[in-house]
């Protein structure tokens, strides 16, 4: 599928308008509703098989961020069979206490893998815990950048981010 197709497709289900503030802290009058495309069994993976060729050469694991992550992540590894860490915005305080649940990141060259990334600031944080515990992370995927160009912190962070969708793609079918 044409990546303005999936764009367009992304559109008609997630697409709102109104008043909206960010994880960033700004403020939109559009926003993706990303959990309406992820949610959506069919579109989730035509959206993920389309994600593989830009999986970074060398990628052990491929991370997802919570919340919006963590679909997107588990679909991407059914299509690639790499596999997958699921990561907390802070360890739990009971059970096994890990910020990154399932594969075993230590050691091993990890993909951050987001669905919208704004400012990218959730992706520098978690990339800093993970790096922390012994990953070695310089490359994130996002289903979409809400930009045109990769956001100043996750460049900052030596990060090189690998989008699917930029807003030239997310338009309204015609």
């Amino acid at each position: 599928m044409h990546l303005e197709e999936l764009g367009r497709r992304i559109y008609a289900t997630a697409h709102l308008t109104g008043e909206f503030v960010l994880r960033s802290g700004q403020t939109t009058t559009e926003y993706f509703d990303k959990y309406r495309f992820e949610a959506d069994p069919v579109l989730l993976d035509e959206v993920t098989a389309a994600m593989v060729p830009l999986i970074p050469p060398g990628t052990e694991v491929l991370a997802g961020l919570e919340m919006g992550g963590i679909p997107v992540v588990t679909a991407l590894g059914r299509h690639t069979g790499l596999p997958c860490a699921f990561v907390r915005k802070e360890a739990k305080p009971y059970g096994t206490c890990r910020l990154a649940e399932g594969a075993d990141i230590e050691g091993r060259q990890v993909t951050i893998v987001e669905d919208v990334v704004t400012t990218g600031g959730q992706i520098v944080l978690s990339t800093n815990d993970l790096r922390a515990l012994g990953a070695t992370i310089t490359d994130a995927l996002c289903v979409i950048n809400r930009n045109a160009t990769t956001p100043a912190p996750l460049t900052e962070a030596e990060l090189t981010l690998h989008a699917l969708l930029n807003p030239e793609h997310l338009v309204p079918t015609a």
